[in-house]
């Protein structure tokens, strides 16, 4: 770990190399930093930022126009759980809220197969700028986290692809939020803490105000680095591992300033089993489906979900409350650093 970051600084630029020591070094140092703490800053050779920029000034565009216009687009009407998320849609326990809108992009399925929520076409709003800047970039991130996936594959000693049959029409989801300027509000601790669901997230940032709660039980700010990611372990790669990696809660502070963020969370195949890796192995966990999981735990927090379940409609299956993962505040780890 660099003694000048919070987090360990892991470069991903071997993974492209032919050579199976260089990707080993790779995997070794994802393996440590995901130990040790579960957050870490993520550059590499692979990573174009003009990507980057394109989708940073979309968004901004985007957000730019009155609420009526980007309702006519909600998350609500879509197939697969895609759209705009205007404010209050997502709440956490006790009904509170970020003040925070979003447009959710999940993987734009046109196949056959129908029957899985989250699985389906992109709703997309009716410009062709925003889906092709949106979509160059989701598929440009979505490109490397397979590389990770492989690097994963490797730390956790099975097959290095071990995982590429599992991700070929993922419901990994792109999210483009932007926190409004708010006058009124003062810097305060965040709200609705909480682990990302899916494997692993990629998170652009663009401004401070990323929390993390460290193996110590205390909150960490997040200050930002030019031209890297962050990126954390999700439920699933917590049960993957078998508790080797834990899934890591965080928050974003409420500050005044307007900010966007742009996070990538990278999922298997709606129907994979997310199960220990090493039938070896005593299973700390119940395996479950992985797409199941992630739906369970959206409609958990989405509005109109909610409101599907009361009225009937929709219905969950093996869920799992919101905190089965991770670590609780105030609740140090046992030999962090082993």
């Amino acid at each position: 770990m660099n003694e000048s970051y919070v987090l360990p600084l892991v470069d991903i630029s071997k993974m492209q190399s032919t050579v199976l020591s260089e990707r080993l070094e790779v995997a070794s140092a994802l393996d440590q930093a995901c130990k040790d703490v579960g957050f870490l800053y993520l550059k590499g050779d692979q990573f174009n930022f003009d990507f980057a920029t394109s989708l940073i000034q979309v968004a901004k565009r985007y957000f730019q126009q009155d609420t009526a216009s980007k309702m006519q687009h909600y998350i609500g009407l879509s197939k697969n759980h895609s759209g705009y998320v205007p404010i209050g849609e997502e709440q956490f326990a006790g009904n509170s809220y970020d003040l925070k809108e979003a447009y959710d992009v999940n993987y734009d399925y046109h196949g056959e197969t129908t029957a899985f929520p989250l699985l389906g076409p992109t709703l997309w709003p009716d410009d062709a700028t925003f889906k092709s800047t949106v979509s160059d970039y989701y598929h440009h991130l979505r490109s490397i986290s397979e590389e990770i996936f492989q690097a994963f594959a490797l730390a956790l000693n099975v097959d290095e692809h071990f995982f590429d049959c599992k991700i070929t029409h993922p419901t990994s989801q792109l999210r483009l939020i932007h926190y409004p300027y708010n006058p009124e509000v003062k810097d305060a601790e965040g709200i609705g803490a909480h682990t990302d669901y899916e494997c692993f997230t990629l998170l652009l940032p663009t401004a401070p105000g990323l929390q993390v709660l460290n193996k110590q039980g205390e909150w960490m700010d997040i200050p930002l680095i030019e031209n890297t990611l962050v990126m954390n372990i999700g439920d699933m790669m917590e049960i993957l591992s078998n508790g080797k990696y834990l899934a890591t809660k965080h928050r974003v502070k409420k500050v005044s300033e307007e900010r966007y963020s742009f996070p990538l969370f990278c999922a298997c195949n709606y129907d994979t089993i997310i199960e220990p890796v090493h039938s070896t192995e005593a299973p700390k966990y119940q395996p479950l489906i992985g797409g199941e999981h992630l739906f369970n735990q959206t409609a958990q927090t989405f509005s109109y979900l909610k409101k599907r379940i009361a009225s009937g409609e929709l219905s969950l299956r093996n869920a799992v409350p919101l905190s089965s993962f991770g670590m609780d505040e105030n609740t140090e780890v046992q030999g962090a650093n082993a």
